[in-house]
């Protein structure tokens, strides 16, 4: 893919000043003009992975040309830190790595710099539902663990998008260095190929603002499953499996008649994935997104795996409930005003689901 960021000898200030008041504005009236039903988006802390949700306000974006200005101290502190190469290919999740290594990433490379702080959107990667951004961060001084919150806000196309859910986690590389990688799960149809807007917010009230054209990858190969059942009051239907170089997902709808998001276990249900000779698919969740129906819960999800090589031919996946440990997620009412909620700590029912089997075609 071509690299998504052009520099130009002039930058326009004054047109991106006017560019970003402008999306910020639409992006609100388009908040308050939301007056379907409210949803919720899980972000329970679990064994293996935060799921956090981002859902709040997020800006349109024209056009965002980012500026590069680097002061003597920001200066003298990178030339002592160490020397990163692809967020991605330095991670430790396989998917990405193979990304990276095969050239299926977009390369951004823009760095944009707010009160001593530096934030350079490095690489992108647009597989099956998922966005995965990765960023370096350096600054002038040490930052705390939660300086950024939950990562970006975003929009597809400057629109923002009905709902979506994913994952932000950050590693350190030095005292004022670090890298990170946030996961986009959007559950809703989307384009395979659109501009990306992102802002990310300063614990301070900085704001960092990215536009980027980005595209699907194309070699993936989609399963149709729709497999469904009913147990204990849960109706599950997993309706199709992708399978690409960068991973496996599941997706797949839930629904109970519950009247209470935090009280429904049709929100947590995870998959254990084994190929034909018994060998585990390592799982990385995914975020959900559940709204109310009626009289029930309803929720739509993507959960992710490593990849599988040309060998696996056969994959048996066991639907199962994984008991929520952490705070519960994000409410967005009416106005479109986001507000936490708090975890209720309950005891979860025993649910036995049937494993099923997913031929993979070569």
């Amino acid at each position: 893919m071509e690299k998504s960021h052009n520099r130009f000898d002039e930058f326009p200030k004054e047109q991106v000043r006017s560019a970003i008041q402008m999306g910020i504005a639409q992006a609100e009236e388009q908040i308050k003009n939301k007056v379907n039903n409210p949803y919720r988006e899980r972000k329970n802390n679990r064994k293996r992975k935060v799921i956090y949700a981002l859902g709040s306000v997020a800006a349109a974006f024209g056009l965002l040309i980012g500026s590069s200005y680097y002061s003597p101290v920001l200066a003298s502190n990178l030339s002592q830190i160490p020397i990163i190469g692809s967020v991605f290919g330095d991670s430790d999740l396989i998917g990405l790595q193979q990304a990276q290594k095969k050239g299926l990433t977009t390369e951004v490379g823009e760095t944009q710099t707010i009160n001593g702080i530096s934030v350079t959107l490095d690489e992108i990667l647009y597989d099956q539902n998922n966005i995965t951004i990765g960023l370096i961060i350096e600054s002038e001084k040490e930052l705390g663990d939660n300086y950024f919150g939950a990562g970006m806000d975003f929009t597809i196309d400057g629109e923002l998008p009905d709902g979506s859910s994913g994952g932000y986690k950050e590693e350190s590389q030095s005292a004022t260095t670090k890298t990170a990688i946030q996961t986009i799960s959007v559950t809703d149809d989307m384009p395979n190929a659109f501009e990306l807007g992102l802002i990310l917010h300063g614990e301070n009230g900085e704001k960092w603002y990215f536009s980027t054209p980005i595209k699907k990858i194309t070699d993936m190969k989609k399963v149709p499953i729709h497999h469904s059942q009913n147990v204990d009051g849960i109706h599950l239907t997993v309706t199709e499996l992708a399978v690409s170089d960068t991973g496996v997902s599941v997706s797949f709808e839930s629904s109970e008649e519950k009247t209470d998001f935090e009280q429904s276990r049709a929100g947590d249900i995870e998959f254990l994935m084994v190929d034909q000779n018994g060998n585990e698919i390592t799982s990385h969740y995914g975020g959900v997104k559940g709204k109310m129906v009626k009289d029930h819960v309803v929720f739509k999800s993507n959960k992710q795996f490593d990849p599988i090589d040309s060998t696996v031919t056969e994959l048996t996946i066991t639907p199962y409930i994984e008991s929520p440990t952490g705070k519960g997620g994000e409410e967005f009412d009416q106005n479109g005003e986001a507000k936490e909620i708090e975890f209720k700590e309950y005891s979860l029912q025993k649910v036995e689901f049937e494993s099923f089997k997913v031929n993979i075609p070569k």
